[in-house]
């Protein structure tokens, strides 16, 4: 059936077919299946790609069940950046991984009765699958799992390094300690001075910890923020960088996308702030000196 719709300022009637109801269950996963097919998110590793570079970096995920609605929204901005500069004509490097190694997974693993890796890698096939329903540009053939061990076998060589170098050493500090799990404890994990796994009372216990040495390079890092040619912001105003409205000047990308965080800079006895001596015209701000302290933060 035809419907006959005549102008209101009169004229001949023209015929429209009707508009067919838009079905997600149907349309959505024909075209994913085809940027799938075509690879269309995929970053070329062409040296003579003539295109600038561009390195999208999104967090990576924990894998402790399927997405809920805060990684939709996190994870949006960072693809309308990648899918921007493709449009703007960049070679994207847009790849996803998962956060998966660490105190979550077993104690999730404890709590099920099954084995870790079991739990997280059913787990990250999930997320992936519904990462690709909402159909987020991601280059899958740059996928990466925190808990592999062709991962962190890099991250245990740094650590070498850093060791080597003096700039890991170990001394007691406190930490949240549940005596029945008998297991360290994020802040997070504490509710109301309990294991929120368990519910038994948490205590200040001290512990032999492993600490780094980051601010013996506090001060060259901050001298170093002038040598950036680059630092664009995603605002549009021009008020601090070049913004992502500009096109590029480099051949090769160095641009890179920050975040700023809008939250004081702490100054606890320790922190990097003392003796440090901003540069004119150096940019940034200075995060705290700190040595990673289980209990100060969810494990990666």
């Amino acid at each position: 059936m035809r419907v006959s719709v005549r102008s209101v300022y009169g004229g001949e009637a023209r015929y429209h077919e009707p508009m067919h109801r838009y079905d997600p269950a149907e349309i959505e996963p024909k075209w994913q299946q085809v940027w799938e097919d075509q690879e269309l998110s995929r970053a070329s590793d062409d040296p003579e790609d003539p295109r600038p570079r561009f390195y999208a970096l999104d967090m990576f995920p924990y894998p402790s069940g399927d997405l809920h609605l805060g990684h939709a929204e996190a994870f949006s901005g960072g693809d309308v950046i990648a899918r921007f500069r493709w449009l703007q004509g960049y070679n994207v490097l847009h790849p996803i991984g998962w956060d998966s190694f660490g105190l979550p997974a077993e104690n999730a693993a404890i709590k099920r009765g099954i084995h870790p890796k079991e739990w997280t890698y059913e787990n990250i096939e999930q997320q992936a699958a519904s990462f690709k329903r909402m159909g987020f540009s991601f280059d899958w053939t740059r996928r990466l799992h925190s808990s592999d061990p062709e991962y962190y076998r890099w991250t245990q060589w740094l650590f070498l390094k850093l060791f080597e170098m003096g700039l890991a050493y170990r001394k007691n500090a406190p930490a949240n300690w549940c005596p029945n799990d008998q297991t360290v404890l994020a802040n997070e994990q504490v509710i109301n001075g309990a294991c929120e796994r368990c519910g038994t009372a948490v205590v200040r216990k001290d512990l032999t910890q492993w600490f780094f040495k980051i601010t013996d390079y506090a001060q060259r890092l901050l001298d170093d923020m002038d040598t950036l040619e680059e630092w664009p912001e995603p605002r549009g105003d021009g008020r601090r960088g070049r913004g992502l409205h500009h096109p590029p000047r480099h051949p090769v990308g160095r641009h890179v996308l920050r975040v700023r965080s809008r939250a004081p800079a702490r100054r606890e006895a320790g922190g990097g702030r003392r003796g440090l001596v901003r540069r004119p015209g150096a940019r940034g701000s200075l995060a705290s000196d700190a040595a990673h302290q289980p209990g100060a933060g969810r494990e990666p």
